[in-house]
């Protein structure tokens, strides 16, 4: 319980507490107009639809209402009962949709989607799914990933996270009111008037800077939040005309309908582009005040009947639009749904919505209406989330005894030889038909993993650096450049332990290695060039022997030809300067749809791409005028492991080949080892050659 002690108590001036406001039914018709809002652009137009920061004005409206009331009413807030509401009204509902997710995900989505899913259904039972979100979001691997059925949740998660706040922020704003001798009200207003502020500043900053993160970050939402707070305790000051108050109301609804109109994706979000919305309602809620509202009135249509029912089930028809309409399109394979299509995803969501309030919350009503202690309501909310987290637990525990399986058979190189298919055409002829390795449920995670600390984020412009190898050898080559790069990792450890090497890895997600103007999505990229500048620090101070980076760039649907960026070249000739061989290799294909979906999905061999689309017939490297490289760079071109004269595979010698569209999985880049070996000691004729070689040391069949 968070309360006044009895001599603060006494000192606060008795102001007489606000009344209980009246029940609104045109906030529920409110309600119901953002939620279908919501669900109609998300559904037909992928857009902004401005719902979801009114549900959050709405929230930070009635909820600081309510605890100043209570304060002003009884000097402290019952914490526990409070909360216990909440666990009861949304626990129930939510816990449910998050497990139709984990056996839609099961049913429906790909294997390589579902530990992501898992770990979605976790953050979201949790109430932290808007951070988790958000690392997923700035995340470089996670950009060709589809949406979560789960992702929906983060306004939630700032919405749950925000009534664990509030109520500290009202007690405390009553303290110092009983220090000064104060209002409760008053202290109140100033306590949220401030958060608005300092929230709405952050807002326009991040955004500005870093608009994907910001898209999640509560505290570049709490503003909206807040800004619902200061109108629940300014509200009844405001005294308005009959004429103005029907002209505020329509215009603020008008506004709000034409929001995902006007904003859609031309403006970053959410920033000074969310005022929309959010005043929008603002304009509704005053406009309604005083529950007098004419016949012709926006709050008069409001509430009527059917937007009030419908307003009093937006939480649920929320809750179930997003899964439904995701599983939708994996289950069609389209991009977006038909006019068909998506009015059966709406009537699917609606029925789903109206069951679980009916069956769910209503059940919980009845079993909780007789016992009016908090912890029975508590008890009922955790009652439906623990079995959740259970079941993902359970889920993650059998995929990692698979992936542990998996991982033993691939030592098996006659079953699983990878790249090294190659060295042996008879083996390639007779090669036993077998799930691929690694399992596509964890090879995007465990591809990452050992090189996670070594590898600068997109909003980061600090070097990240890690050793592998021997450490104390004389012979150090580094790993640099942007993720296609970073792929290569795996090859290079296995070639750096066996001759003793020490190899450094420096790299960063999107960003080349290169001293042209970065670029990424076509805006320009700052923190890329400042790593750039910091690598070349850390070169200069290193002097490594060696260097390996990208040589060429490979073709996409933005970049139609491989080409050799100026800029490579031009670091060529700084390594030069400091005595650094380079060793730069052509880049890899890049696939039109996810390779590991597509395996899980159709058989392997359909999973291809035509190397024309995006190679170059002939490699940029051999056509550089040999003028302009410089005597200590050296090419390598493994396009012949990768890909035969038409085709481009997604699966060779049993591996994987690709976790998404064009970033190698950890198993089959570490097979590449066997066959780069070679070529790579003879591009650094100055490195030192231990006893034997890899095909010995892993003993490649003699055969090979």
């Amino acid at each position: 319980m968070l309360s006044l002690s009895p001599d603060h108590a006494a000192r606060v001036p008795r102001t007489p507490a606000a009344p209980a406001r009246a029940r609104r039914p045109d906030i529920e018709g409110l309600r119901a107009v953002a939620v279908l809002l919501v669900a109609v652009y998300h559904i037909w137009f992928g857009k902004v639809s401005g719902g979801v920061d009114v549900f959050l004005l709405l929230t930070g409206f009635l909820i600081t209402g309510s605890l100043v009331r209570a304060m002003e009413r009884d000097g402290r807030i019952a914490f526990g009962a409070f909360l216990a509401r909440l666990v009861k009204r949304l626990f129930p509902a939510g816990a449910v949709v998050l497990a139709a997710i984990l056996v839609g995900a099961y049913l429906f989505l790909p294997r390589s989607r579902w530990t992501d899913i898992i770990a979605d259904v976790q953050a979201a039972a949790l109430y932290h799914a808007n951070w988790h979100l958000a690392g997923n979001a700035v995340d470089y691997m996670a950009r060709d990933s589809a949406s979560s059925p789960v992702q929906h949740f983060w306004s939630l998660a700032i919405q749950g996270q925000f009534y664990l706040l509030w109520p500290v922020l009202i007690t405390i704003a009553a303290l110092l009111a009983a220090r000064l001798g104060q209002g409760v009200r008053t202290a109140a207003l100033t306590a949220v008037a401030t958060v608005f502020a300092v929230s709405f500043g952050y807002s326009l900053w991040i955004t500005a800077t870093d608009p994907v993160w910001a898209y999640f970050d509560g505290g570049a939402r709490l503003w909206e939040l807040a800004l619902g707070g200061v109108l629940a305790l300014t509200i009844d000051r405001i005294r308005l005309s009959r004429r103005l108050r029907a002209a505020a109301g329509w215009l603020g609804l008008v506004a709000l309908v034409l929001c995902g109109v006007v904003i859609g994706d031309t403006l970053p979000y959410p920033g000074y582009a969310s005022l929309w919305p959010t005043l929008a309602a603002l304009l509704i809620l005053v406009a309604g005040a005083d529950g007098e509202n004419s016949r012709l009135s926006a709050n008069r249509l409001l509430s009527r009947r059917p937007l009030v029912w419908l307003g009093g089930h937006a939480y649920t028809l929320f809750l179930w639009h997003w899964p439904a309409l995701m599983f939708y399109l994996e289950v069609t394979d389209r991009v977006r749904p038909s006019l068909t299509g998506g009015l059966m995803v709406l009537g699917v969501s609606f029925v789903a919505a109206f069951a679980t309030s009916w069956v769910v919350d209503d059940s919980v009503e009845r079993l909780t209406r007789s016992r009016t202690a908090p912890s029975w309501s508590l008890a009922a909310g955790v009652l439906f989330v623990v079995p959740v987290l259970v079941a993902g637990l359970l889920w993650n525990q059998s995929i990692e005894r698979g992936r542990q399986v998996e991982t033993e058979l691939s030592s098996d190189l006659l079953s699983y030889p990878g790249a090294a298919v190659h060295l042996d055409p008879e083996l390639a002829a007779g090669l036993p038909a077998l799930p691929v390795l690694p399992d596509t449920t964890t090879a995007a995670r465990d591809t990452v993993a050992q090189t996670n600390d070594c590898n600068a984020l997109r909003a980061q412009s600090e070097v990240r650096s890690c050793e592998f190898g021997n450490l104390e050898s004389d012979y150090t080559v580094v790993l640099v450049g942007s993720s296609h790069a970073r792929h290569w990792f795996h090859s290079l450890y296995p070639v750096a332990e066996q001759h003793g090497w020490r190899l450094v890895v420096m790299t960063k997600g999107n960003c080349q290695f290169s001293p042209e103007p970065q670029f990424l999505s076509g805006n320009p990229f700052p923190e890329c060039e400042e790593w750039n500048a910091g690598v070349m620090e850390e070169l200069m101070e290193l002097r490594p022997d060696a260097v390996f980076t990208l040589g060429t760039l490979s073709g996409d649907e933005k970049r139609k030809e491989e080409h050799v960026p100026d800029g490579f070249v031009e670091r060529w000739h700084q390594m030069d300067e400091l005595g650094t061989d380079v060793v730069a290799i052509r880049d890899t294909p890049r696939f039109e749809q996810h390779v590991a979906e597509c395996v899980d999905r159709t058989e392997a061999r359909n999973c291809v791409q035509q190397r024309d689309r995006t190679l170059a017939e002939t490699s940029p490297l051999e056509e550089l005028d040999p003028g302009r490289v410089p005597d200590n760079t050296r090419f390598l071109d493994m396009t012949d492991y990768l890909c035969d004269d038409e085709l481009c595979h997604g699966v060779i010698g049993n591996h994987l080949v690709y976790y998404d569209t064009d970033h190698f999985s950890h198993t089959f880049s570490k097979s590449l080892a066997l066959v780069m070996e070679p070529h790579l000691l003879d591009a650094l004729p100055g490195a030192p050659v231990g006893e034997r070689y890899l095909a010995e040391a892993t003993r490649v069949p003699a055969s090979y």
